[in-house]
């Protein structure tokens, strides 16, 4: 027979349910501070890089790992906020706020590390293209210029960009008349 939850046990899971739901209502402040129309939820950002996650085919981590270090590493952000470069918000109280999130000391939290990158600049390729504004959110890209390490993630990276540079291409080319 399976063990049940007490009353008490039943109400803090109800409770911390709620506090993680609020990240689906916490948009992702990089994007609106750049008046990105409908941003992304913090909820949305993790959910991503879970699946992420999940489709990491290298035998030397645990991709088990990954996917749960992806889902709860910013949850702090139900309380705190989402917390951007700008806010000029020093590295150590931005750490001390987010105490969850792991210190890249695994190589499963390294490569979290990464997803959390990758997803960013992913999101903002989106947002240029829907908003039809290609360039318009390079800084994020520049942002991480240098700061990935797994190969894995590398080669997904550089497909974004190729990718990226082709859209980019094809609105500055002149438009061709015919006659």
């Amino acid at each position: 027979m399976a063990a049940s939850l007490s009353t008490a046990e039943s109400k803090n899971l109800l409770q911390f349910l709620k506090l993680v739901g609020q990240l689906k209502r916490v948009p992702r402040t990089g994007w609106v501070y750049r008046k990105v129309k409908q941003p992304e939820s913090v909820s949305d950002h993790m959910y991503r890089m879970s699946i992420m996650a999940m489709t990491i085919t290298d035998p030397k981590v645990n991709k088990e790992r990954c996917m749960k270090i992806a889902l709860v590493h910013d949850m702090a952000e139900s309380i705190v906020g989402d917390i951007a470069p700008m806010d000029k918000v020093s590295k150590e109280e931005k750490h001390r706020r987010e105490k969850e999130y792991e210190s890249q000391s695994s190589p499963e939290a390294r490569l979290v590390k990464d997803f959390d990158l990758a997803e960013m600049i992913l999101q903002a390729q989106e947002y240029e293209e829907l908003e039809e504004t290609p360039g318009r959110l390079q800084e994020f890209f520049d942002s991480t210029e240098g700061r990935f390490h797994h190969p894995d993630v590398i080669q997904l990276v550089d497909c974004l960009k190729e990718e990226r540079r082709g859209h980019m291409s094809k609105v500055a080319e002149p438009p061709t008349h015919t006659s």
